[in-house]
């Protein structure tokens, strides 16, 4: 007996997308490696989600209709099969080396000494299917001091200077109020493995993939924030003048708050003119690029202070048809009439088979002829399945 990629029963089973026929053993769990397979799933490779017989953390996460079936999950673990295997049991662990040696992506965010112990190493799996992309989302680097500390979101977002960056106006750091870690790490993995693939395809060998959140973030930071320190000798202090700049935000207008960003020369001076101060157009601390960079702080105070005297809607129409960047600030739960949200068809409905009716965002990556897909709905977790008595199982021959 053996265990197969044979699909499940799901809406669209013919081969859809760019990474149609691609083999993916995820076993990952909450958000990083769930977000990149998800990424493979919906662009039409065949993912196999391995979870311990307690689940995935985001399962129980509130709210849900169903215990296992928590929102967060569902955002992060359509287009997937489940399976669960316990890999202290002996039996579960030959299914998941099985599953493997079929497969052309292997996935994980166990901490690597652990896979050594069960014999998942990657030196250990390639000897059986030397074409496996090894794919190991870690928290660290492994050749440094790091390697074996735990990692997650909110830790990778104070190591990285992000926290930091977040309170440098406010006075104490703080984390951005978003998964911002796990799903930029999430976003390197789902492009590294696609790469790994097609490097494939010219050798015909697959190779070991590493993605470590921290490093990830910290160069996911730095690119604006190096500052003076990309030189060496450095030629000035770390930190972008005008992302830091306190009075960079959304500004108060007379009934609410609107985000307002000429950014280019010629933007800056029609929004000097069309807000009655075209004097400042010629004011030296603002006339190019070069002299607004040292006088941000100046000119998002001029923002702050002159925005207050419209309301939202009048700046809009003011600055829109002069091509000024400006946008009205939308709540989350404003996101779901936007109209060109709707227009684009980025929410959708489906009926779940448990769960009801549930509205998913859909795929934002568009390809002309092999577009993704939704095509299978994020699946229960029935823990007292043994592998063996799972749809996945065929009864063939080795």
């Amino acid at each position: 007996m053996r265990i197969s990629f044979k699909a499940l029963e799901y809406e669209s089973p013919e081969p859809y997308g760019p990474l149609a026929g691609v083999k993916v053993v995820d076993l990952t769990s909450v958000g990083m490696g769930p977000y990149a397979t998800q990424i493979l799933g919906d662009m039409g490779a065949d993912v196999i989600k391995i979870e311990s017989p307690e689940g995935d953390v985001f399962r129980h996460a509130e709210p849900f209709h169903s215990e296992g079936m928590g929102a967060i999950f569902m955002n992060l673990n359509r287009n997937k099969d489940s399976l669960t295997l316990d890999l202290k049991n002996t039996d579960d662990l030959v299914h998941l080396n099985a599953l493997i040696a079929q497969a052309d992506v292997f996935v994980s965010n166990v901490r690597p000494r652990a896979l050594i112990k069960l014999g998942l190493d990657y030196e250990t799996l390639a000897k059986s299917n030397e074409r496996l992309i090894y794919c190991a989302a870690v928290g660290f680097g492994q050749d440094g001091p790091y390697a074996e500390r735990p990692a997650f979101d909110d830790i990778i977002q104070a190591m990285s200077g992000m926290a930091d960056l977040q309170g440098r106006n406010t006075g104490a750091p703080s984390y951005v109020s978003t998964i911002m870690a796990d799903k930029v790490a999430g976003l390197t993995l789902a492009y590294a493995i696609p790469m790994a693939l097609y490097e494939r395809e010219k050798s015909g060998r697959g190779q070991a993939v590493e993605v470590p959140m921290f490093e990830t973030l910290v160069s996911f930071c730095m690119i604006e924030h190096m500052g003076g320190e990309v030189f060496d000798p450095p030629l000035g202090s770390m930190g972008y003048g005008r992302v830091l700049s306190p009075h960079r935000k959304p500004y108060r207008s007379k009934d609410g708050f609107v985000s307002v960003v000429p950014y280019t020369d010629a933007q800056w001076q029609r929004f000097f003119t069309l807000s009655g101060h075209p004097e400042l157009a010629a004011d030296t601390r603002f006339v190019n690029a070069r002299t607004r960079s040292t006088n941000f702080d100046a000119l998002y105070r001029f923002l702050s202070e002159i925005v207050q005297l419209r309301t939202t809607d009048e700046w809009i129409e003011l600055l829109g048809p002069a091509d000024i960047p400006v946008a009205a600030v939308i709540s989350p739960e404003e996101l779901l009439e936007d109209e060109h949200l709707k227009q684009t068809g980025f929410f959708v409905k489906r009926e779940h088979p448990t769960e009801g009716m549930v509205r998913l965002m859909n795929i934002p990556t568009r390809f002309s002829r092999t577009p993704g897909r939704i095509a299978k709905l994020p699946q229960r977790q029935d823990a007292h399945w043994h592998a063996a008595d799972h749809p996945l199982v065929q009864s063939e021959p080795d």
